[in-house]
Parts: C-alpha cells; structure tokens; sequence
C-alpha cells in the first residue's frame, strides 16, 4: 500500500467508512413488491438523517410509494463546475439465507473483510461516497463550483430512480459523474448496452400424436433461436473483441411454452415466448441491430406461412464511452495514481449501471469503486474493508481534482 495513506485523515475515514457500510447493510432494502417497509425507505431516510447531521443540504424525493431517492448537495458557493456522485440504495435478493455463512444482513467483519448483502454492490460504495464527502468537509478542504450526492433507489430494477432524478432536473449542468460500483477501482471508462426484448410465437394447439392437425410454435421459436446464433457470431466477428468490454451477445434467457397452463407431454401447445438479453458495445447502434432482427423473422415468415410471431422491446440502454482526455476521467485516473502509488488500469463495466441515463442526458461518467468485479448478487457477498478505505481516499481526492478551481466544462 502507498505510505502516503497511513496518515491522520486516512485512518479517521477508513474507520467512519467502515461503520457508515455496517449500518447501512445492516437494514435490508431489497424490493420486494407489496410488503410495507421492505423496500429503500429505511436506508435512504437512514442516510438523509446522516447527510443532514454532517451538514449537507439533503432533498428526499418519493420516486414511487415507499421508494425514496435522497440527494445532497455541497455548494462551496464559488463558480466552478458541477461533480456529481451517484450509488444507490437497493439491493438484489439475499436468495436462501441457509447457505449464507453469516448472516446476509448482519455486515460481519472476518479476516479483514465484510460480509453480508450490499457491501460489494453498493452499499460499500455508497459509504465510501459519503464518507469522502464529509472527509472534505472536516478537514474545510478548498474547492470551485458543486457536489451532488445521487443517491437513487431501483437501480436493480428498471432504475425509475435514476429516471426520476433527471426528470426533476437535477442532472441539469452536470458536468462529470463518478458511478460508484464495484470495479476493483479499475477505472471504467465504457459500458455495454443493453436490449431486452420478449419474443412471442404463435400456434395451434392440437394433440401430439397428430401433429399435423396443429401448428407447433416451438419449431419456429427454434429456427428463430438457431438464426439469432448466427447473428451472434456475425456481429462478433464483424465487431471483434472490445479492448474494455469484450464480446457483444446475444442471449435466450427465458424459454416457456405454454405460456398459460399446463404443460403436458402429449399436446402441443398454442403459445411459446422467449426473453433476450442482448449486450452491445459502443460500435454498435441499436436500430441497425433490430433491422436485422426482424430481417431474419421476415426470411423465416416467407419459409413459412404459419411462422407468426411478435416483438416487445422490454428495454433498450445504449452502450456508453467516456473518451480519456476528459476532465472528470483525468481527475479519477490522476486520483487512483496518487492513492494508490501504481498505475490505474481502464476497464469497462460488463453490464449497464444508473451512469447509462445519465449518459443518456449529456453526463460524462466513470464508474469506479471497491469490490471484486464477480461478487454482486452472489451468496457471501463481501468486500475487503481495506478496499472501502483506498476508495474513499480515491473519491475524496478525485472531487478535489476536479473542482481545483472555478472554470466550466459546459461553458
């Protein structure tokens, strides 16, 4: 570790991070639809009540009912740009709390790391943002322009959080964002896309044994599945590997059939659905991939008269890239250097964060944080306590950089 770190302000933030991801592990707030209090409204007023005690202008927005995004906002009252940090509240599923070895929700500390659901993804992270605000603010550091604390729920979900936080116009004249995710405090300067698309195929139902008396959807599904591999692969071929995002997909998730009812060996069924889960890298555009989408249903169409079958776009995020010369990723690579006494590695995030929307709004961002890239959503999720406090000292020295003094991005 870079000695530079064994110092007052190092140790002081390494041990309030610490306890700030304790507690806010400790309350569950994974969605669950329809049971009071199981959602994002213990932590999130958790963390208002700890914003406003360290004396941060605090904002609490409902999103949807129990579902409260919080906001903070540190104005050093001098002109100069906006940063904004943003690491959400909710989390995934704890699953079957039996095959955790510590309890999902109890944040136990063993052999220098923290268990339970959250630290890795993000809870950890959200403290670490926290943290290294107040951190500036103890020690009365100097700075130009803006801080906002983004603090969403959903963003497990259809990220209504992040959503809603634009829509109220609080990314307005943004000028960088630092995702606080877990990375391995790579610095993460793309991310892939993301397209989620259900796929119906109609038919007739009939009895198995005289399959000529019916119209089996599962066959067309299947040309259609083997059709999309080969999509696959084109696209893989054409594109190659990204340097940060390795390889654009194109996956069947879900396949169910029949859609309603019972499923017996001997009927065909009438319905068959299947979900996709398509992952883009930047050199990708998303219309163009859906042409050849429906090019390949309009091939199989024209084989087959029987061939009916229906698109829904569940979802559509495009892919992003933050080029390297920009300010924001300057400050949090030059951070990284500094804190850490090696050399900052660029990565990409291999799925889509809040940071896609706020892209989508004209946001440059960077996501970076502390955790193993292969833990979130996994039984014994855990991060290493040692990595909560680097990255603290990594965002705190990353907002200082970039708000060293008054000039404006978007100006």
């Amino acid at each position: 570790m870079n000695l530079k770190l064994e110092n007052e302000t190092y140790l002081r933030d390494r041990e309030a991070v610490i306890q700030l991801t304790r507690e806010l592990v400790k309350i569950p707030s994974v969605y669950r639809e329809g049971i009071a209090d199981a959602n994002e409204t213990k932590v999130a007023l958790y963390v208002a009540e700890y914003l406003k005690n360290i004396g941060i202008q605090t904002h609490i927005e409902e999103v949807v009912p129990g579902r409260p995004n919080v906001i903070g906002i540190i104005d050093s009252g001098k002109p100069g740009k906006t940063l904004l940090f943003e690491g959400h509240t909710d989390v995934v599923t704890e699953g079957n709390v039996d095959a955790w070895t510590y309890g999902p929700f109890s944040a136990e500390i063993v052999d220098g790391r923290m268990y339970g659901r959250g630290t890795n993804d993000t809870k950890g992270n959200l403290a670490c943002m926290i943290t290294a605000v107040q951190s500036i603010l103890k020690d009365k550091e100097e700075f130009c322009g803006k801080i906002i604390l983004c603090i969403p729920v959903d963003e497990e979900g259809m990220m209504l959080g992040i959503k809603h936080f634009i829509k109220q116009g609080w990314a307005d004249g943004v000028d960088g964002a630092i995702i606080c995710e877990p990375e391995e405090n790579n610095v993460c300067i793309a991310q892939r896309g993301a397209m989620r698309i259900r796929v119906d195929v109609y038919g007739k139902m009939a009895h198995g044994a005289i399959s000529w008396s019916g119209i089996n959807p599962n066959w067309r599904m299947a040309r259609l599945i083997v059709e999309l591999e080969k999509l696959e692969k084109e696209e893989q071929e054409r594109l190659g590997e990204d340097p940060y995002l390795k390889w654009p997909s194109i996956t069947p998730t879900i396949l169910q059939a029949p859609v309603k009812g019972d499923a017996q060996i001997n009927v065909i069924p009438d319905h068959c659905m299947m979900t996709l889960d398509i992952r883009t890298v930047p050199q990708q555009d998303h219309d163009e991939l859906l042409n050849k989408i429906n090019a390949i249903i309009a091939r199989l169409k024209n084989d087959d008269a029987d061939f009916n079958v229906e698109l829904t776009i569940l979802d559509n995020r495009p892919s992003t890239f933050t080029d390297k010369d920009h300010p924001v990723v300057h400050a949090v690579y030059d951070a990284v250097k500094e804190v850490t006494a090696e050399e900052p590695i660029y990565n990409g995030v291999p799925g889509a964060t809040d940071g896609t929307f706020l892209h989508m709004h004209g946001v440059p961002i960077v996501t970076i944080g502390a955790g193993d890239r292969e833990i979130p959503h996994q039984i014994n999720e855990y991060v290493d306590i040692e990595e909560l406090a680097v990255t603290t000292a990594i965002f705190r020295d990353a907002a200082l950089r970039f708000l060293k003094d008054g000039s404006n991005v978007n100006d």
